[in-house]
């Protein structure tokens, strides 16, 4: 792990950097509280802070509530070095956020022993950080896909119309739907039907811009959000609608196949409500069927 360790007394900085070294982890030394301060902000990751009380400029303690006060998701181990040992001192170090105290002259052994502490306990803040990720992937995320699932596109379309009235452009959203795609699920089996429901969401991120939203709606339905201008955007959707009914798709047992959409979509340049985004998805689900029965393989924009 990275150690940032600040001491104003080089030979105490020398001691502690060689054990901290000995150990294994990386070390950065620093001479006062404000070089302290600019190491920690350098460092991203989860970190010791092996840091003395008494420093020129900014003292461990002002350094500690300064770096408690910054709000990270992986916050720093701290702690003070200092030649103070009454249980006041003890207190006030740890009151104010200290994770551990240790006082000069120090014993190797029982600082080693510390620095373990510290580095199960940030080990341990990361796993946890690690699965909270996971978690919020999982519940935005559709499984097979990788795309939004349906719940975090709704939310996040609240956020595009926002993004769309800011830069001046109207909103427009996208239903595709992919033809006849029971008949495939009927005849090459289910896991043949995942493989190209994920071909299918790989090609959609691909074509579509960074910034552009896109998310599985449910079953072999998607939808698309896009802010720009109307010529744009439907070029985007109807060149979509011709890359995927050029692609070969490989089944499961190796065969391949062609598939066609069908698109329904809905634009508004109003700002823009909750209500009035869900009145436009109703808007291009009606345009979605209106292309199913004409034929597939098209899109509908009015009607």
């Amino acid at each position: 792990m990275k150690v940032i360790i600040a001491d104003d007394d080089p030979t105490t900085l020398v001691v502690l950097s060689s054990l901290v070294e000995k150990m294994g982890h990386d070390v950065v030394e620093v001479a006062d509280g404000e070089a302290a301060w600019r190491a920690y902000l350098d460092n991203q990751g989860p970190c010791l802070m092996l840091i003395d009380w008494e420093m020129p400029i900014m003292d461990g303690m002002q350094l500690c509530r300064k770096v408690k006060q910054e709000s990270r998701l992986n916050p720093p181990y701290y702690i003070l070095v200092t030649g103070k040992n009454n249980t006041e001192d003890v207190a006030q170090g740890l009151g104010n956020g200290a994770d551990d105290y240790i006082c000069k002259p120090f014993n190797a052994t029982e600082l080693m022993a510390r620095i373990c502490v510290a580095e199960r306990t940030l080990g341990l803040l990361h796993e946890l950080h690690q699965t909270r990720q996971a978690l919020k992937y999982q519940a935005t995320h559709d499984e097979l896909t990788g795309l939004l699932n349906r719940r975090a596109v709704m939310d996040a379309l609240v956020k595009e119309a926002q993004r769309s009235e800011r830069l001046g452009y109207a909103l427009h959203l996208a239903i595709c739907d992919l033809d006849d795609f029971k008949q495939v699920n009927d005849t090459y089996g289910h896991l043949s039907g995942d493989l190209v429901l994920q071909a299918v969401a790989r090609y959609m991120q691909g074509m579509l811009r960074s910034y552009d939203l896109v998310g599985r709606y449910g079953g072999e339905e998607f939808i698309i959000a896009i802010s720009d201008d109307k010529g744009n955007a439907q070029q985007i959707f109807q060149r979509l609608l011709q890359e995927i009914s050029q692609q070969l798709f490989t089944l499961h047992d190796g065969q391949s196949i062609n598939l066609t959409l069908s698109i329904g979509s809905s634009c508004e340049s109003e700002r823009l409500t909750e209500a009035r985004i869900i009145e436009m998805l109703a808007q291009a689900d009606r345009r979605l069927y209106i292309a199913k029965a004409a034929g597939k393989n098209r899109m509908v924009t009015v009607g």
